[in-house]
């Protein structure tokens, strides 16, 4: 199916100022619990480290601490900008911690996990957007984990692509930045950012020899012929990884939910995105970027394991 087979998804929208979409019976909810996440939320504060997994309320914290992945975040759990969707804290960040990245190095090897993703607020307060920390943290964690694949998901540096070449010559082994929603709507949804230069900082990954890998939401107020556009624009840089999510409204602060997309829909996108020639595509009302990350690793890094 091409670029245009998408345009015959219609999403239900609703004005501004109408009451809130009823969720629908395949939109659960629950705080994930346990007690090997208690364990894991014990060790994190001892480290006094901090996870998107806790910060961005994601529901699918408890099956990939499960299978030994986690998205480790750098550079304290304060961001400098304030997108619409996002539930992380903004405001003025504290200082940089000289020690976090062997921490961070640390909490991978105690939750002995397989695959880590190292991500971190926006730190637009920084020359370099804190490339130097993930460059130290990609380092020190494979000095502790040797056979740990490395993900990263990283912030655009603000155009800054010499910080961007920091972190690619860490070699890590999946380089993510998302795009979040197509363009039309970045004003509203991510104010401080810019298409082009996110896609400029993908395919400058890209060109480093990286796996790469990007995503973003469906039920912002997009409509389905952009959907299609962004995935082909995308597809258009090699971007190896697509993943395709539902977004959830955090709190009443933030951005309403336009349209919650049907399975079948995120079904209709995965194969909309294989035919585009994507490597993997996870597509899904609960899926977020590091949703099933190390199988997504190993299906790229090693196709015929």
């Amino acid at each position: 199916m091409g670029v245009g087979g998408a345009s015959n998804v219609a999403f239900e929208s609703f004005a501004e100022d109408a009451r809130p979409l009823r969720k629908p019976p395949w939109i659960r909810s629950g705080v994930p619990s346990g007690g090997a996440v208690r364990e894991l939320r014990g060790l994190l504060r001892d480290l006094d480290l901090h996870t998107v997994c806790e910060s961005a309320n994601c529901p699918n914290l408890a099956e990939c601490w499960s299978h030994h992945t986690a998205t480790l975040m750098l550079l304290g759990d304060v961001c400098t900008r304030s997108c619409g969707f996002c539930s992380v804290n903004t405001g003025r960040p504290g200082a940089l911690d000289a020690h976090e990245p062997e921490r961070v190095a640390d909490a991978a090897c105690r939750m002995r996990l397989r695959h880590v993703v190292i991500t971190s607020v926006n730190r637009d307060d920084l020359p370099d957007g804190g490339a130097a920390v993930f460059a130290e943290t990609i380092h020190a964690t494979r000095r502790r984990l040797p056979d740990c694949t490395v993900e990263v998901l990283v912030p655009d540096f603000h155009g800054n692509w010499d910080a961007l070449q920091r972190v690619t010559d860490a070699a890590p082994d999946v380089l993510n930045h998302n795009v979040e929603t197509v363009p039309r709507l970045y004003s509203r949804v991510r104010p401080q950012a810019k298409f082009e230069r996110s896609l400029e900082a993908l395919q400058r990954s890209k060109e480093a020899g990286l796996v790469t890998k990007s995503g973003f939401m469906l039920g912002l107020g997009e409509e389905a012929p952009e959907v299609a556009q962004l995935m082909a624009e995308l597809s258009a840089i090699s971007v190896n990884i697509l993943t395709i999510g539902q977004y959830l409204q955090p709190t009443a602060a933030h951005l309403p939910v336009h349209a919650y997309a049907t399975p079948a829909e995120f079904d209709h996108f995965a194969e909309v995105g294989h035919s585009m020639g994507f490597d993997h595509v996870e597509s899904g009302p609960f899926v977020r970027s590091s949703y099933h990350a190390w199988d997504h690793a190993r299906r790229v890094l090693t196709p015929n394991a």
